[in-house]
């Protein structure tokens, strides 16, 4: 199973893309996986939310696969513990084909990409800024993958 992780505009901080590029390399040898940025839009000023929302969904749509399994991380979806996500991301390895997750831009996701999405996953009920879920999230996959193969990184 080959996995995609999509964000929309480039990570910034020069802290976190070396940590977001640490983790993809370390989850590169459980799996393979690949980080897909969207450009950020030009001249959003002049575009309302929804239409910022609605032409990010049509970049990222055109990227996905009929057969693709499409999860969000929206602050509406699933929480899960670490224990349950390496077990949630097993079960997908045996299933599908290609995982592909998605973090939207600034104002979440198109009504498109909602009823594309397969699932939706929330890494908690507070707020993070979109640069800093990326490296949450790739650490979480990183931490995933160790349970699944049972390596000492995860503590309980």
């Amino acid at each position: 199973m080959k996995t995609l992780l999509i964000l929309v505009g480039k990570t910034v901080n020069k802290h976190f893309v070396a940590g977001i590029n640490d983790y993809v390399e370390r989850i590169g040898h459980y799996m393979p996986f690949e980080l897909v940025t969207i450009p950020e839009l030009k001249n959003t000023k002049a575009l309302t939310e929804d239409l910022q929302k609605e032409r990010e969904g049509e970049l990222i749509l055109k990227l996905l696969q009929p057969s693709d399994t499409v999860v969000l991380l929206d602050e509406h979806g699933a929480e899960m513990r670490s224990t349950e996500f390496a077990s949630w991301l097993q079960k997908k390895q045996q299933t599908a084909r290609r995982l592909i997750f998605v973090i939207g831009g600034p104002y979440g996701f198109s009504t498109a990409l909602y009823q594309r999405a397969n699932e939706k996953v929330s890494l908690s009920r507070m707020t993070f800024s979109h640069q800093m879920v990326r490296l949450i999230f790739t650490e979480q996959i990183y931490r995933a993958c160790t349970i699944i193969k049972g390596e000492p990184y995860h503590h309980e």
